[in-house]
């Protein structure tokens, strides 16, 4: 004999939609719409942008944010930041990004993000719908997240990480690849500044750190009198990775392993007793 087959209850649904709800949809609706009429009888000037952007990426303050870097899988992963893709779209022009918080699950301590970036000239568009976990990982293992501000930090962290990606994704790889090379160049120039004075910068910095001078000159490979233009500005870009924790001390300057001979002087001198 067949078994009825069980009809699904549909889930609820609100019976009616608020003025708050209705108004903000009305409002994305007209801007979506504004924002391609706009883009359609102002489109970008190519070289205006491309200046621009190289006018940007002169300036140091851009540089030092401009790359980041993190651990993983016992290797240094680096390239270019949110920050820079952030200014790259402002350059490029008519581009709309952003990062938003479809749902928050506190039972299972997940929330569901979207990260997206629009040309909205062009009409290209990518966008990514990802869970972020609420935990932070740390030496010991992963830490659950409950109080609400460390909830939203690291929903906006794992956000910006998608928000960056997206928006390389829209510009043309010939623009973003010119801009980290003029970035690069900036932060070996340094400013203007003669190399030993940045020299004495960095390992100043980096005793506001705790990070001696010495444990800068064993991760480098060479005393700081040989230190390079390119040296000085890879330390940079380590200084603002373990500002903006995407990185820690230890992770990029290693403590010495002090061996057993060592804490024991080299062993029982010789001909002494056993």
């Amino acid at each position: 004999m067949n078994q009825p087959v069980e009809r699904m209850t549909p889930a609820p649904v609100p019976a009616r939609v608020g003025q708050g709800t209705a108004v903000e949809q009305s409002r994305a609706v007209a801007e979506v719409q504004a924002a391609i009429v706009v883009a359609q009888q102002c489109p970008r000037d190519i070289n205006a942008a491309i200046a621009e952007m190289r006018q940007s990426c002169t300036q140091l303050f851009l540089a030092e944010r401009a790359f980041f870097r993190f651990p993983r899988a016992g290797q240094t992963v680096s390239g270019p930041s949110v920050h820079l893709a952030r200014e790259l779209a402002r350059c490029w022009g008519n581009v709309q990004y952003g990062l938003a918080e479809l749902r928050r699950d506190d039972e299972y301590g997940e929330s569901e993000m979207q990260a997206f970036a629009w040309d909205v000239q062009k009409n290209s568009r990518n966008s990514s719908t990802f869970i972020v976990p609420h935990k932070r990982d740390q030496k010991g293992g992963p830490k659950q997240l409950t109080d609400m501000r460390d909830i939203y930090e690291n929903n906006a962290n794992n956000g910006a990480r998608r928000v960056r990606e997206a928006i390389f994704a829209i510009l043309p790889p010939w623009f973003v690849e010119e801009a980290k090379e003029l970035c690069a160049r900036t932060l070996r120039d340094g400013g203007g500044k003669a190399l030993n004075v940045r020299i004495a910068d960095a390992i100043k910095v980096f005793e506001g750190l705790g990070v001696t001078a010495d444990r800068i000159e064993t991760k480098l490979g060479r005393p700081s009198g040989q230190w390079t233009e390119h040296d000085v500005a890879q330390l940079l870009v380590v200084y603002r990775s373990i500002q903006q924790g995407e990185v820690t001390v230890d992770d990029e300057f290693p403590a010495p392993r002090v061996t057993v001979e060592e804490i024991t002087g080299g062993g029982a001198p010789a001909g002494g007793d056993r």
